[in-house]
């Protein structure tokens, strides 16, 4: 194979929605965090409900008691490619957002196509793939049967399923967004 054979691009049915978790100290989060979030990342389409992270203490030593997690996505389909820059960039805003010397928010950037969720970490694991510059990609749900359905090594509260309505409203919206890929590339094509 040689350069001319590499396709230029990732293939449409690789094409995925940009989503976030976010842990924020409280039950919702500052108005002040979507415009910081929306000048890095782009327009906002979804905020899902912040529930309790109340299944493990891990970030408790950073962050205090009374974690919420909630789920947003970003208008637009992108490449999973890019996952390792986003990661880069969330880790400078939650920087920019510290307090104290201490992150206010877990800014949790990754991805869902079509049959999974995808977030970027900068911890390895046994579970985790190497991509580039320090970032790994954590798979933890994937969607079969009209559901999403959590791997064995997500942490407890994607285990429970309190995500399901919001992971499934933000997999409509990317349906919909791949369908209007899809006319427009066929209108061009004519």
């Amino acid at each position: 194979m040689n350069a001319s054979d590499v396709p230029a691009g990732p293939p449409r049915e690789a094409l995925c929605k940009r989503v976030m978790a976010v842990l924020a100290p409280y039950p919702q989060p500052s108005e002040a965090l979507w415009p910081g979030l929306e000048s890095v990342f782009g327009p906002i389409d979804f905020k899902g409900p912040f529930l309790p992270f109340d299944t493990t203490d891990y970030y408790r030593d950073e962050f205090g008691p009374g974690l919420h997690r909630g789920f947003i996505s970003f208008r637009g389909l992108a490449s999973p490619e890019g996952l390792p820059g986003l990661k880069h960039d969330a880790a400078r805003l939650e920087a920019a957002m510290a307090k104290e010397g201490k992150r206010f928010y877990n800014l949790d950037i990754g991805y869902m196509d079509s049959d999974k969720l995808v977030l970027a970490s900068f911890k390895r694991g046994p579970c985790k793939l190497y991509l580039t510059h320090g970032v790994y990609a954590d798979l933890l749900i994937k969607y079969a049967k009209g559901r999403f359905e959590p791997f064995p090594w997500a942490f407890a509260d994607f285990q429970d399923g309190r995500y399901q309505k919001s992971l499934l409203t933000i997999r409509e919206k990317l349906k919909s967004e791949l369908r209007k890929s899809r006319e427009e590339a066929s209108g061009e094509s004519d």
